[in-house]
């Protein structure tokens, strides 16, 4: 079973990247964040006629949040439990998470598709919502895990998890996504006992996932690894690979994020 998350920074733009990767990549679940639009305005169409169907969260101009799948699957939440319109500076319930159940691995699955916040804008107010959002995302896992459910979380982060995740020069010190607070909440999703795909597989590499469209960070490679796949132990012990799709970075027009693809074994 093939599944991935991609932050494409607006569906509208970039319908065509994506229904281009899905004829090349044919993963079974895609997790899409900040596809930019309303519910209504998803080029649903375009995905249908190549097998998948659409889920979709979606919010005017800014977030919004989908799913992808040519697999059957369900969606369970369409808002992080926990989550309050106050706990934002917007005063919404914004268009960040989504969850689905699909039957994999001899059971049913549970997997999440995140937007989180940044924490960089709103001063003080932002990055308490953060740390909130986290918070709220922690215990939602917990209780997942506890209930004995195959799990995994899928998404962009925005949380540089390590030194080593932030290209040198790519960020500012104090920025959001390497505050103490941040890393430590990251830490905490892991010690309940999920998997870092990515890292797992490969302990060494940079495997940026994002690159700013300024001061020329993609042919500098000065990225940022901030878009995750956390899996559950029985999932992790499933992982056969993950790895950022550069290349598509180097699309005319692309997202500066790029695709994070999970393989897992079938039982």
């Amino acid at each position: 079973m093939k599944i991935a998350t991609w932050n494409v920074n607006s569906i509208r733009q970039r319908g065509a990247l994506v229904a281009d990767w899905l004829d090349r990549v044919a993963p079974d679940l895609l997790f899409l964040q900040e596809i930019k639009c309303e519910t209504e305005a998803f080029p649903t169409e375009a995905f249908t006629a190549r097998g998948y169907r659409a889920a979709v969260v979606g919010q005017k101009t800014y977030h919004g949040v989908a799913v992808l799948g040519r697999v059957p699957f369900e969606v369970t939440a369409t808002a992080l439990p926990g989550m309050r319109p106050e706990d934002a500076p917007s005063g919404l319930i914004e268009a960040r998470y989504i969850e689905v159940e699909t039957a994999f691995a001899g059971g049913r699955t549970t997997l999440a598709g995140l937007y989180l916040p940044n924490g960089n804008s709103a001063g003080a107010p932002g990055f308490a919502h953060k740390l909130r959002w986290m918070d709220r995302l922690a215990e939602r896992a917990a209780a997942l895990l506890g209930a004995g459910r195959d799990m995994a979380l899928l998404g962009d982060f925005n949380v540089c998890p390590e030194d080593r995740d932030c290209a040198p020069g790519a960020l500012q010190p104090g920025d959001a996504l390497l505050a103490p607070e941040v890393r430590a909440r990251f830490r905490r999703l892991i010690w309940l006992g999920l998997t870092d795909a990515v890292r797992t597989l490969h302990p060494e590499p940079p495997c940026y996932s994002f690159w700013d469209y300024q001061a020329g960070a993609w042919p500098r490679d000065r990225g940022l690894r901030i878009d995750h796949a956390l899996l559950s132990p029985v999932l992790a012990e499933r992982l056969v690979a993950a790895l950022p799709d550069r290349a598509e970075r180097d699309r005319p027009q692309p997202s500066d994020h790029v695709p994070v693809l999970v393989t897992l074994a079938d039982p």
